[in-house]
């Protein structure tokens, strides 16, 4: 999502600026009024890693259509009630229930009455499948709604609500690249923990070994010069058959896990920098030896250039 990276955290107290606002803060969007009169909005929004947090209060009622480009929309209704159309299906989520809107999807919010306040949690969507590779069954997906009212939803809105009342109160600590990315990745696993019930005894397919040892051997040293026979070795087994573990298991090939991890790295240090540091340095710190493929890879990623998240 290539917005990610840029703090929003203003208020505003008009309708039109907070739809600007919700625009750049949370997801690009097409709104429309559906009541002349309004009572003012409020728009809170703070980026936590590969999160984004957006408290929206409307003030008036609307319907709203947005694609989420590059990410997943969590939209929990605090009060009132959200009724959404994605691919022809109708979901209506009150207080206790959160609609899970899918990327690059159309979706229309039909009913968005001035009385709803939602908190909304925006996923990037290659770290929300990428952790869903790990932790979900095969063939387990997303659902349209997440129930809030049993152990496992409850437990996720109040770590989410307090989050975003800390982000709200005082950001500092929780906005540290250290923190933040950690904290994301929390929301992000106990998202999806909370939101798929648990595989019955003997239906997921564990990681075999294989792939399980060369993913923490990468984990643990990226920057190594690794070679599809370095990977095989490490795995015990021939390189054509750990390809063929990494498709069936994660999706991707263990270069491209590989090249996953380097970027993730080199993303937090740009980020944490020192005003002296280069994209030259933390990218040859994290393997990258042609600058220009580096920067590809990057853009392609996180949406924007090595040197941009640096000035950040």
């Amino acid at each position: 999502m290539t917005d990610f990276a840029r703090p929003a955290g203003a208020r505003v107290a008009d309708w039109e600026a907070a739809s600007r606002a919700l625009a750049t803060g949370y997801f690009p969007h097409s709104m429309t009024r559906t009541a002349l009169d309004a009572d003012g909005a409020v728009f809170s929004s703070h980026t936590l890693g590969a999160i984004r947090l957006a408290r929206i209060s409307l003030g008036t009622d609307v319907n709203v259509r947005s694609a989420h480009p590059g990410g997943y929309a969590v939209n929990i209704p605090l009060t009132g009630r959200l009724v959404s159309v994605t691919r022809g299906t109708e979901v209506t989520s009150t207080v206790g229930q959160a609609t899970i809107c899918p990327p690059d999807t159309d979706t229309h919010i039909t009913e968005w009455h001035r009385t709803c306040e939602v908190l909304g949690v925006a996923f990037d969507r290659h770290r929300l499948e990428r952790e869903a590779a790990l932790v979900l069954a095969p063939g387990q997906r997303l659902p349209a709604q997440l129930d809030l009212t049993t152990p496992g939803g409850a437990a996720w809105r109040r770590l989410v609500e307090s989050i975003s009342a800390q982000l709200d109160d005082d950001p500092g600590l929780l906005t540290n690249p250290l923190v933040a990315d950690h904290l994301a990745a929390a929301v992000t696993t106990a998202l999806l923990l909370a939101a798929v019930p648990a595989a019955a005894p003997g239906d997921r397919a564990p990681r075999p070994r294989i792939v399980t040892r060369v993913l923490d051997a990468l984990h643990a040293d990226p920057a190594r010069v690794w070679t599809a026979g370095d990977m095989a070795d490490c795995a015990g087994v021939g390189v054509r058959r750990l390809q063929e573990g990494f498709r069936q298991h994660l999706g991707r090939s263990p270069s491209e896990c590989l090249l996953e991890i380097r970027l993730e790295r080199a993303h937090l240090d740009l980020l944490g920098a020192e005003p002296w540091v280069t994209v030259t340095d933390i990218a040859q710190r994290w393997g990258f030896t042609h600058s220009g493929r580096f920067a590809a890879a990057y853009r392609a990623r996180f949406g924007t250039s090595p040197s941009a998240a640096l000035r950040r």
